[in-house]
């Protein structure tokens, strides 16, 4: 794998921001110290044209402008929380609700998203380190967080570390959007998604998880076998109804490194297999990409121009007991891993 850098412009605050790239002999990764912004992923389509396969912007100006989180880091905690507060041990944690003022989502006001990350490049690929300082967006204890990206035979791989002076609440990841098609195609509904997954966790009236694990079968979430996003993202269900689509946790089968997800494009035969160790998905087709600045090559980015398959744990584990729970203890190691393979599917 070799790393290269360029400046890719400055923040409103007059901070400088690189883009690293990461390039193998299959695919090309352009990764950015804000937000630590998957910002490129050149992957060869079945006729060997590179096609770049996540949504993103040409500027800092336009991350700056938009608030979908568009290939990003998320944390402290990926995803939501319902309410204004969390417990960790016997102490009630005051967060704000940066969501409709019902949820606390993706770390808050100013998550690690919006973040500048210090970069480094190791013998095992290129890292990029953040120190959370202790109260940030209401959190307790200093948490200290690297992300190394790694590219090797057409797998980026992500793997997650931090550790805290104070228990407190860790749930890293990642809010790439992808379209195998090429990000500037328009709607994903067309390509394939298969999740590995027999049991959701419903969402409740604040639009987090209420605590409840129902199973698939029988629902438009039953995504076992491969099927177009399109064939139900409109069903007169309740649940895609409320969310507009898919928007939905996964309790993923297994245990350990695994398959989450597998996602193919037939007309150019790009497929994309997730794998990771977490316990959890949730897999989100943009139902409310709108409004958004121009993206790369001035594309037009609209509802379900992009899917997100994110790992994480449960969202509102913190209130679920039934869930598991992202409480990271002082002093205890936090790591895991996410690797997105991509491959050819013959047509």
């Amino acid at each position: 794998m070799k790393v290269t850098s360029e400046p890719f412009g400055t923040t409103k605050n007059g901070q400088k921001v690189e883009r690293f790239w990461l390039t193998d002999d299959k695919c090309q990764v352009g990764i950015l110290t804000l937000g630590g912004t998957i910002q490129s992923l050149y992957v060869p389509d079945l006729d060997g044209n590179m096609t770049d396969v996540v949504l993103g912007f040409d500027s800092v100006q336009a991350y700056e402008n938009q608030t979908c989180y568009i290939g990003a880091l998320l944390g402290r905690c990926a995803n939501r929380i319902a309410g204004n507060e969390v417990m960790i041990g016997q102490k009630k944690i005051p967060l704000r609700c940066n969501d409709n003022g019902v949820c606390h989502l993706h770390g808050g006001i100013t998550g690690f998203d919006k973040k500048l990350w210090k970069a480094a490049v190791t013998e095992k690929g290129f890292t990029l380190s953040y120190i959370s300082k202790d109260g940030e967006e209401g959190y307790p204890g200093n948490l200290q967080v690297s992300v190394t990206y790694s590219l090797e035979d057409g797998a980026l791989s992500l793997t997650y570390h931090a550790v805290s002076d104070k228990d407190t609440i860790c749930n890293l990841s990642n809010h790439a959007y992808f379209n195998l098609a090429g990000h500037a195609s328009g709607s994903v509904g067309e390509q394939k998604i298969q999740v590995f997954s027999k049991e959701y966790t419903p969402l409740g009236t604040t639009g987090a998880p209420d605590g409840r694990i129902e199973p698939v079968a029988g629902t438009p979430l039953d995504l076992n076998e491969p099927i177009r996003f399109q064939a139900h993202w409109d069903d007169d269900f309740p649940q895609i109804r409320q969310a507009r689509g898919y928007d939905h946790n996964y309790l993923i089968d297994g245990d350990g490194m695994r398959p989450f997800a597998k996602a193919v494009c037939e007309k150019n035969g790009i497929s994309l297999l997730v794998e990771s160790d977490m316990p959890a998905m949730q897999l989100y087709t943009g139902n409310y990409l709108e409004n958004l600045p121009a993206g790369k090559e001035k594309a037009v980015y609209d509802i379900r121009s992009g899917f997100c398959v994110e790992t994480q744990y449960p969202p509102n584990a913190v209130n679920c007991p039934a869930f598991q729970k992202p409480v990271l203890l002082a002093g205890e190691p936090y790591k895991h891993i996410t690797v997105y393979r991509f491959g050819i599917e013959e047509r």
